[in-house]
């Protein structure tokens, strides 16, 4: 359990590291502040986007979800502030950036095989 957790930091580390090769305007000064800011998104993302979901849920919906983006644009914003030598340049670059993190998080769990929550299988017997 704790290795699974280890190894979805480092792949979202990664995942960010990737990003920022991608937009300029996204700066990582090093490898502390990437596995900080990787830590600190995946904490705000347990913390405080579920928060902003709910509380934005009325434009969620007449936007047909697609709010859901630009909240987590705003947890990438919010991680940039929270951490030194992690920064993103605009509310735009906070949007896509969080966008193409988002896919490059899910191509790499796909390529390591993490397969999330452990799950429990329960097997029926016939008596």
């Amino acid at each position: 359990m704790f290795g699974s957790l280890i190894l979805r930091w480092l792949s979202g580390a990664l995942a960010l590291w990737l990003t920022s090769q991608l937009f300029g305007g996204i700066v990582v000064a090093d490898t502390r502040a990437l596995l900080i800011a990787a830590l600190a998104i995946a904490a705000l993302n347990v913390l405080v986007r579920p928060l902003l979901f709910l509380v934005t849920l009325p434009l969620t919906v007449v936007t047909l979800g697609l709010f859901v983006f630009i909240i987590n644009g705003i947890v990438l914003k919010l991680a940039a502030w929270l951490v030194n030598g992690f920064a993103v340049d605009g509310f735009f670059t906070a949007v896509f950036g969080a966008i193409v993190l988002g896919l490059l998080n899910m191509l790499i769990s796909s390529l390591l095989g993490e397969r999330g929550p452990e799950y429990i299988y329960i097997e029926h017997t016939r008596t």
